[in-house]
């Protein structure tokens, strides 16, 4: 059993596009969506996308996917609404209610529970280097041993509270040291895999889709720095 997991996708089609034709090659056996799907400049697009893949897919629910209900989160109200009207209400429902975790089991690794935020809460803020005592709050009660986790997009892959935490990356909007697309590999082992493809181009044409918001950049100690500075408040 080989998985691609990927996360936090933010409605960036050309890189999702670059992922895929890599996934493609990998000779995977699933993929899991990690949640954050649509919340970018191409929604309709990167769901139709998913919803096309000729591979078993599962589904967990992001942060931003339950604030397409107006639930309230981080994200601008005028974002999150443009967003949803870009999409048909069977989608939202969809993506909002997808499940919080969903566990596979792969080679080598055993069963793999997969979340987006941790298992307990699709907002919460874990991070490279939250304290050990932190992740252990977070993981109380889960028995896999092996955890895949993204919402800070940052790519990560470290041991806290008996379990190794991996962190997917982000596809579409991540915060790295390297333009791309980032997603992980998952069986026999965990591999963290970058896509390449035009980033300059995807922000130029982000501004012809009328997507009401900047797209954001940042390093990967900048945000791994930000991230742990507000995730206990």
């Amino acid at each position: 059993m080989r998985v691609a997991a990927l996360y936090d996708i933010h409605g960036n089609v050309p890189a999702l596009e670059a992922a895929l034709a890599d996934v493609a090659r990998a000779d995977v056996d699933a993929v899991v969506i990690g949640g954050d799907v649509v919340a970018g400049p191409w929604p309709t697009e990167t769901y139709a996308l998913l919803e096309a893949l000729d591979l078993p897919t599962t589904w967990v629910r992001g942060n931003a996917d339950r604030e397409l209900l107006g639930e309230g989160g981080r994200a601008p109200a005028e974002v999150v609404e443009w967003v949803r009207a870009q999409l048909d209400h069977a989608a939202i429902e969809k993506l909002a209610n997808d499940p919080l975790t969903a566990t596979l089991e792969i080679d080598d690794l055993g069963p793999v529970l997969f979340c987006h935020a941790t298992p307990r809460d699709a907002s919460e803020i874990r991070t490279a280097i939250s304290p050990d005592e932190r992740w252990a709050e977070v993981l109380d009660g889960v028995a896999e041993g092996v955890v895949v986790c993204g919402h800070t997009h940052v790519q990560f892959d470290r041991a806290a509270a008996g379990k190794r935490i991996v962190n997917a990356g982000s596809i579409g909007m991540p915060y790295e040291d390297e333009p791309g697309a980032y997603w992980a590999l998952l069986g026999p082992g965990v591999e963290h895999r970058r896509s390449t493809y035009d980033v300059a181009a995807m922000r130029a044409a982000v501004a012809e889709t009328g997507y009401p918001s900047e797209w954001p950049e940042a390093s990967a100690q900048e945000a791994t720095e930000y991230f742990e500075s507000i995730a206990y408040d």
